[in-house]
């Protein structure tokens, strides 16, 4: 009794019109490519939306900083001599500067007063405000 032999098993010929399964590996080279560039622009997003986030939080203090000041004003009745002055406004943990500028008007009993903040970091201006004082005396 010999052992009864098999047939080697051969891979399948190349049919023409006959169904491929799976993807090439150029195929599966442009999908990674595709999704990279994807993945990329999202990351750029991504960045873009928090920097400007934190201008926004930026530009909100120094508007708070300035309408601060002019409420202070009319509140205590104050009636600031005509002329520039520079300060220190911090708002929260945000180190700001503010720049008080007052003008005469027309009506000796009315002042028109600007109001400027900026980032001390980089002097670059985030709010600007402009209101009135009147002389209650």
């Amino acid at each position: 009794m010999s052992p009864r032999l098999r047939p080697l098993r051969t891979a399948p010929a190349f049919r023409p019109g006959a169904r491929e399964r799976g993807f090439t590996l150029l195929e599966v080279l442009i999908a990674l490519t595709v999704a990279s560039i994807a993945l990329v622009a999202a990351m750029r997003a991504g960045a873009s939306l928090a920097q400007a986030s934190g201008e926004m939080r930026l530009r909100t203090h120094a508007q708070w900083s300035a309408e601060n000041r002019l409420s202070a004003i009319r509140l205590m009745g104050e009636f600031p001599p005509v002329g520039r002055r520079t300060y220190e406004c911090p708002m929260g943990a945000v180190a700001l500067r503010c720049s008080e500028e007052v003008f005469a008007t027309p009506n000796p009993s009315f002042r028109r007063i600007e109001l400027g903040v900026e980032n001390p970091a980089d002097g670059h201006r985030l709010a600007r405000l402009t209101g009135f004082a009147v002389n209650q005396r």
